[in-house]
């Protein structure tokens, strides 16, 4: 006979199991539940966005396109959901951004799509959010990015012929939509996704050096998957060649002209008239001014695309920054290409830092019209701070981190930096490269305009001059015996638009002359400055203490941010230095240069924490021994755009 204790053991073990079994079944129906709400919700997508009349349409029914780009590599990760809120509170109901190819694939076969870079994160977010997604792949963006966002180790091959069916490249846009377009096909409308569109390249009625070209990206588009409508962007001189069959042609501009609207009209009769590019505002270039396009001037235009019954995105939305050493160049009309500053504010109505602005809230005002319901409250504005001024402990010479640099290439002649056997023998990309040779006389030295784009030249370690496009000579100091030649050469950034991408090699691109005398023998140096290397640097046994001993440029100047509490967001300032870079806590933010107009560099919050940070800074020439902070950014003084 069992005891009352087994008996409640067993009921005990029997309902244990039978709620195991209720739990199980629930999971099970909960599960087909939501699967069967999905696949309603997949099932019930029947008709995507389509451009049959005068309007567009979604699910048959009138649809305006408003919206706005933000570019998720141009902002920080933690801040991704803050701008997308803020697009959604101004009225717009559609993202439009573009895809960096030189990002994702940084050497050839090697993929990165996490962090900052993981697209799908971004495109579920928007479509969390309730925005529509215009997807802008390339492989070319322009964007004033590097290159136009294609990777420098296409240009190992010297014959390379980019934006081409040039077999080469063609091969090498393949292997890259292989892997991107598994990663876009499940983020399509039609699949539940958020993406209405896909547009067919970039602005190629611009460059339209090849007939195929722009058939082989629709075709490489289409065959992997892609089935939402095709669109292309234009400006009014490229509508007339930079169309392709089956995809929509649009138009970008900043000021209206009607006439460029009825020559759209009538090359696609009873189709809607779409602005893919409504330039909110512009971009800067170092040695310029900082453009800026008024408020006024911009409401006026949108609000006269409004009432002609098109849709519009705006260019920028929210410009964000150029992070790294990722800015493009611009060369159309100058006898040399400009780098473009590290900001990309854009003067557009989200700043460079998430902040609302005067057109922010025309916008909203205007956009409001077109929505039956209110829009949503303003999300709350980021608070910012203005550290305290940090001064630097630790100085290291340039000359003695080159331990710390990939093993030196010894060369005859002066190789490029794209073709230099570095980062898995896919070149270099960005920052500087240093020559070395060595010298027995004085005399002119003639770069032969062969310096790309700025190269500081010293004499045993002792500076002498700049060679860029303008300096294209020097003379040397006299001196006796073998003397060790060293110019230090930076890629200010590739040109981004025009006709010269294929020209884009960095580094020196042929030879130096002393004394009409081509420079032979040189010893040359990969100094990109990646993480890794920003960080080994700690490890350096040489750094001085900044009261024991000044400092021998170029060098690498240490210091600590103490955050007593919650981070947040700030800009550096750094008056009475000449130019460099500031890495904070090894994050890259980018260029600064005393010439302006920009005088500050943005520091997102979420890259700094609690306690000590540390902030590196690479200067070429002076220092006034001190970082400083402010909560307000600087970009220089003002011109309007033209």
């Amino acid at each position: 006979m069992e005891s009352a204790s087994m008996v409640g053991l067993r009921l005990s073990l029997k309902q244990r199991y039978l709620l195991l079994l209720c739990f199980a079944a629930g999971v099970i129906i909960a599960y087909q539940l939501t699967r069967n709400r999905l696949e309603g919700r997949r099932m019930s997508r029947v008709e995507g966005l389509r451009a049959n009349s005068s309007q567009f349409t979604l699910e048959g029914k009138p649809l305006r396109i408003l919206g706005g780009s933000i570019h998720y590599f141009r902002v920080p990760t933690a801040y991704w959901e803050d701008r997308l809120l803020k697009m959604k509170a101004c009225g717009l109901n559609t993202l439009t951004t573009y895809v960096p190819w030189n990002l994702h694939e940084p050497e050839r076969g090697v993929f990165h799509f996490e962090d900052q870079l993981d697209l799908e994160a971004y495109l579920r977010l928007a479509g969390s959010l309730g925005l529509w997604v215009i997807l802008r792949p390339g492989p070319y963006i322009c964007a004033e990015w590097d290159l136009g966002g294609l990777p420098s180790w296409l240009l190992r091959d010297q014959n390379m012929k980019l934006r081409t069916t040039y077999p080469r490249f063609t091969d090498a846009v393949n292997g890259f939509f292989n892997h991107l377009m598994k990663k876009v096909v499940p983020h399509q409308y039609s699949k539940g996704g958020p993406i209405i569109a896909v547009q067919v390249e970039n602005e190629y009625g611009s460059y339209a050096k090849d007939g195929e070209y722009m058939p082989f990206i629709k075709e490489a588009l289409l065959s992997r998957g892609i089935t939402e409508l095709l669109l292309t962007s234009d400006n009014k001189e490229g509508l007339k060649r930079g169309g392709v069959k089956g995809a929509l042609e649009t138009i970008n501009f900043q000021k209206l002209n009607l006439k460029d609207i009825t020559y759209l009209d009538a090359i696609q009769p009873h189709k809607p008239k779409m602005v893919m590019e409504y330039w909110s505002g512009w971009f800067d270039l170092w040695g310029d001014l900082h453009h800026v396009y008024t408020a006024e001037d911009m409401i006026a235009v949108v609000t006269e695309i409004l009432q002609l019954d098109m849709s519009v995105n705006l260019y920028m939305f929210h410009g964000g920054t150029n992070f790294g050493f990722m800015s493009g160049a611009f060369a159309v009309g100058m006898p040399a290409p400009k780098p473009m500053v590290t900001s990309y504010d854009y003067d557009a109505p989200l700043s460079e830092a998430g902040d609302y602005t005067t057109k922010y809230h025309l916008l909203r005002n205007a956009f409001s019209r077109y929505h039956a319901q209110p829009l949503p409250e303003l999300p709350s504005h980021q608070e910012r701070r203005a550290y305290q001024p940090v001064v630097l402990q630790q100085h290291l010479s340039l000359w003695d981190s080159l331990h710390f640099t990939d093993k030196p290439l010894k060369s005859e002649r002066p190789v490029n930096m794209e073709n230099l056997p570095v980062n898995n023998n896919n070149g270099q990309s960005y920052g500087y490269t240093l020559y070395e040779t060595s010298i027995a006389s004085e005399g002119p030295l003639d770069s032969k305009n062969n310096v790309r784009d700025r190269a500081l030249v010293f004499v045993n370690k002792h500076f002498v001059g700049v060679l860029d496009y303008k300096t294209q000579e020097l003379s040397l100091p006299d001196g006796k015996g073998r003397r060790t030649l060293s110019l230090l050469v930076e890629n200010c950034g590739r040109v981004n638009y025009g006709n010269t991408l294929d020209e884009q090699r960095k580094g020196l691109v042929g030879d130096i002359e002393l004394n009409k005398r081509p420079l032979r023998d040189f010893v040359i140096r990969s100094l990109d400055m990646k993480p890794g290397f920003v960080n080994s640097l700690e490890s350096s046994g040489h750094w001085m203490s900044t009261r024991q001993r000044p400092p021998t440029f170029p060098a690498f100047f240490q210091a600590r941010l103490h955050v007593n509490s919650s981070p947040k967001d700030t800009f550096i300032k750094l008056p009475g230095w000449s130019k460099g870079v500031v890495f904070i806590n090894g994050k890259n933010l980018g260029r600064y240069w005393s010439i302006g107009p920009q005088q500050t560099l943005y520091v997102p919050g979420p890259w700094l924490h609690r306690g000590d940070n540390k902030v590196v800074v690479f200067e070429e020439q002076e220092t006034d021994g001190r970082i400083q902070f402010t909560s307000s950014p600087d970009y220089g003084m003002a011109a309007e755009v033209q």
